[in-house]
């Protein structure tokens, strides 16, 4: 074979592999471009994985929150409720108080008429007028709730009873009621007027 025709195909078969070495490395660099974007897209979708992570993670505090100030409002309300509820009950249960104090003074007095003896028999009649209106008084007061505490032989007790003064006896027992100088009343449960009494010492 000719020499020259021989350097030829060795220039041409050499031209041939550096132009398939520029191909393939051309084909490379979008590959390597690729794996790039790739690992940027990566990396950016867990920065905001991460930031929606947070985001919930606040939004759910909050919510709670929200929520532990709502059941105490709402503890609030019904403790206001229920003290509101009370107080209007015992508005309702006790607004005689004031008038039936003002009325005990009269049952005072006509206790002590009907404790003075008469002697004249034109008193009779009286005595007994003043029974009457006594005794209607008292229905009236009891009506409404009042009625006159039991005092003499209990126990002295200073939410019930108002000492004057203490006396020496042998028949009831130290700190006891031993006499009634005024009565003490009770509106239902509550204490209208404490009775005014003498205890043995």
């Amino acid at each position: 074979m000719n020499p020259e025709k021989e350097e030829n195909i060795a220039t041409e078969t050499m031209n041939e592999e550096a132009a398939q070495a520029a191909h393939n490395h051309t084909e490379d660099i979008p590959a390597a471009d690729n794996a790039t974007a790739e690992s940027s897209e990566g990396n950016t979708s867990s920065s905001e994985g991460a930031v929606e992570d947070a985001e919930l993670a606040k939004a759910k505090a909050e919510a709670e929150e929200y929520q532990q100030r709502f059941l105490r409002a709402q503890a609030d309300f019904d403790n206001f409720r229920r003290r509101t509820l009370k107080e209007k009950e015992d508005l309702a249960k006790y607004a005689s108080a004031k008038l039936v104090t003002e009325l005990l003074p009269v049952l005072d007095n006509f206790e002590r008429a009907l404790a003075t003896e008469q002697a004249a028999s034109e008193a009779e009649s009286f005595i007994k007028g003043v029974d009457m209106i006594f005794r209607q008084l008292g229905q009236v007061l009891e009506q409404e709730g009042v009625k006159p505490m039991e005092a003499v032989g209990q126990p002295f007790n200073p939410e019930f009873h108002q000492a004057v003064m203490t006396v020496e006896t042998d028949e009831f027992e130290e700190g006891t009621v031993v006499e009634e100088l005024q009565k003490g009343y009770l509106l239902k449960d509550k204490v209208l007027r404490p009775a005014m009494v003498k205890v043995s010492g």
